[in-house]
């Protein structure tokens, strides 16, 4: 690991930092392998939403199969979310 820091960073000092200052040379990139083994996650206790899509949005969701196109998502709704904290 590369000794960037004297210490390591707790979660609020590490929201004090940008995206630049964070150090993450020990973080290994995402091959093709890691996303053709990934799950998808559906949340627990989903209510129901009406929502407006453009039809090429829909279409790019059934691709890989019909069936679970809306799990697919929420997933993806789902990690933006956490990705935004």
């Amino acid at each position: 690991m590369n000794k960037r820091y004297a210490k390591p960073l707790g979660i609020d000092e590490l929201a004090k930092l940008g995206d630049a200052e964070i150090d993450t040379s020990d973080i290994p990139e995402l091959d093709k392998a890691f996303w053709d083994n990934a799950k998808i996650v559906a949340p627990k206790n989903k209510p129901v939403v009406s929502l407006r899509l453009s039809e090429n949005i829909i279409e790019h969701f059934k691709q890989e199969s019909p069936k679970g196109y809306t799990a697919r998502m929420a997933a993806v709704l789902s990690a933006y979310v956490d990705a935004q904290k």
